[in-house]
């Protein structure tokens, strides 16, 4: 039985998971969805209630019946010939979207995490779901209203950051916003704010930042210490600056952390909390978070957590 690995063909930790997975005598095969047409082929038959058939790369063919486990680490989009016209690219995506897609998606297996289950887990969606798990969650407000802003604003010092990706590609640059903070010139002059939703939420003082690794039923707990001010606001801004410690998890942190798990279908998530005077503040969990630099300056073995559940194929 096989463990599938979707990720990037550039990865380090899919590359440490290959590792790790070998180790233990458990067949890998590592694919990026990127290499169909050119490097990947199916042939996906539906029989007896399931699909059978196989995944076929230049150097390995997997067997779908063979497969126990599935790491959905963010593999690429579909690479088409450059050939095709745009209409032609858009209906080939789509097509193998739905057809190779369909396919891995209803195989009986582990997923870490299922797509159905990443691509449901809105901001808007977390932050509910967080709240009725028992987390405390910050105030936010999801407007393109300028004087929602405003509004929100008197109530507090105020933060914007991103609901979904804090990064885009234009003109061959990637581009990258952080969370900031909402100054009173930003106030003034609110334009643009209407062309689209963006999320405010109010400033939670900090001790300082903590990311929690969910592994199924396993928390690994690491604290974020900033020495930067532009850290301090949000940490992936200055990583020069940053000081970690792995901590334990308090037990009713813990067991809101596996509500919220359990109510959202995931069974990984990188949960990212601000440690507060009065507690832990859920921020977010991101289903297919990264985990690699904090294993490697606390050597935290996090990378065989997740190998040895991907081999059993099961959380229990």
């Amino acid at each position: 039985m096989t463990v599938l690995i979707l990720a990037d063909e550039f990865d380090p930790s899919a590359d440490q998971m290959v590792l790790q997975l070998e180790e233990r005598a458990v067949p890998v095969c590592r694919i990026d969805t990127a290499w169909f047409p050119s490097r990947l082929s199916v042939d996906a038959q539906f029989r007896g209630g399931r699909w059978a058939g196989s995944l076929r790369t230049p150097g390995r063919v997997v067997r779908l019946e063979k497969i126990r486990s599935v790491w959905y680490r963010s593999p690429t989009a579909f690479r088409f010939p450059a050939a095709l016209s745009g209409a032609e690219r858009h209906h080939a995506f789509m097509e193998a979207k739905f057809g190779l897609g369909g396919v891995l998606s209803s195989l009986p297996v582990l997923w870490v995490n299922h797509p159905a289950r990443v691509a449901a887990a809105y901001k808007p969606v977390q932050l509910a779901t967080a709240a009725r798990c028992g987390l405390t969650v910050p105030d936010t407000v999801i407007t393109n209203e300028p004087d929602a802003v405003r509004r929100f604003a008197t109530g507090g010092t105020t933060v914007t950051k991103m609901l979904g990706a804090n990064h885009i590609a234009e003109e061959s640059t990637r581009k990258i916003t952080f969370t900031r903070i909402v100054h009173e010139e930003d106030l003034a002059d609110l334009r643009g704010v209407d062309v689209g939703l963006h999320q405010f939420q109010r400033w939670v003082p900090k001790a300082h930042e903590a990311r929690i690794v969910a592994i199924g039923k396993q928390l690994f707990g690491f604290t974020i210490h900033a020495r930067s001010a532009r850290a301090r606001v949000d940490f992936r801004a200055d990583y020069t600056s940053l000081d970690y410690e792995p901590f334990d998890v308090p037990p009713e942190l813990a067991a809101g952390i596996r509500r919220f798990l359990a109510a959202l279908g995931l069974v990984y998530g990188a949960f990212d909390f601000v440690v507060s005077p009065a507690g832990f503040v859920f921020l977010e969990c991101n289903p297919g978070g990264q985990y690699g630099w904090l294993e490697a300056h606390t050597g935290t073995p996090v990378t065989a957590a997740l190998a040895d559940l991907l081999a059993r194929g099961a959380t229990s």
